[in-house]
């Protein structure tokens, strides 16, 4: 038996997200399938993260065990032509020991989330990015997002269907900028934690949005977070524009 690890990349529009569903199609569905198509081996795939509907992956790690004898860039290079036409794309691929997980190893995870500020409709972009028409002052979302930057019980910011036994989440990272070469138009906010709770990255940018939109003050912010009620949230973030980035291991450059 041996353990592949997998870099994957994908555009969750079509999907109901990562993780296998009963009610329709998924990015793990898809994978497993193609590699039963390669191996002849019924297999299931562990991801660094899960994602929700519409929610997208520059490079999510996952692992697959396979008993057949077959070299790592054979099984990549057959794993991607046997997910054609779906918008998944396994982009790195190699042996890893039996007791690396892709979930339960991983120390870090990073996403970015992507807002059109700009009122033209999206066209290259559209499924790809939250417009918000509304000028936002990327600034002080910034400096409002640095109050959730900690140890902190995130509870406003945690879905009601969130599976996690704490709400309590160590944020590493919650950066806001204005993206260069883009004119101004995108807005960018960057989240690295070592796991985060359902929903939690869409909360947060929901109510930093309000922040830039000059609704809600910093003040409001730091009392949307004490609060630990998810009735004090001001505003959830769509799937759009979040990607996965990167999952960190042992061992690895941060």
């Amino acid at each position: 038996m041996t353990r592949f690890a997998l870099t994957l990349e994908f555009d969750g529009g079509p999907f109901m997200g990562l993780q296998r569903q009963d009610h329709g199609p998924s990015v793990q569905q898809s994978v497993e399938e193609a590699v039963e198509a390669i191996t002849g081996e019924a297999v299931r795939m562990h991801a660094a993260g899960r994602t929700d509907t519409g929610v997208h992956a520059l490079a999510m790690r996952a692992h697959v065990d396979i008993e057949k004898d077959i070299d790592a860039f054979r099984l990549m290079e057959g794993v991607n032509a046997k997910l054609r036409p779906d918008p998944i794309a396994v982009t790195a691929c190699e042996v890893v020991p039996d007791d690396w997980h892709a979930r339960f190893s991983c120390v870090g995870r990073a996403y970015v989330y992507r807002i059109a500020n700009r009122r033209a409709p999206l066209t290259l972009e559209r499924g790809r990015m939250w417009q918000v028409a509304a000028p936002l002052d990327a600034a002080a979302m910034h400096s409002a997002a640095q109050h959730l930057v900690g140890c902190h019980d995130f509870t406003t910011f945690r879905s009601a269907h969130c599976q996690a036994q704490s709400p309590l989440k160590t944020l590493d990272r919650l950066d806001v900028e204005r993206a260069e070469g883009t004119g101004g138009s995108e807005v960018r906010i960057h989240a690295e934690a070592r796991s985060f709770l359902h929903h939690q990255v869409r909360s947060m940018v929901g109510c930093l949005a309000l922040v830039g939109m000059g609704r809600w003050s910093e003040d409001d912010m730091r009392q949307a977070l004490e609060a630990c009620d998810r009735q004090a949230l001001g505003l959830n973030a769509p799937p759009d524009g979040l990607y996965f980035v990167k999952a960190r291991y042992e061992g690895e450059a941060p």
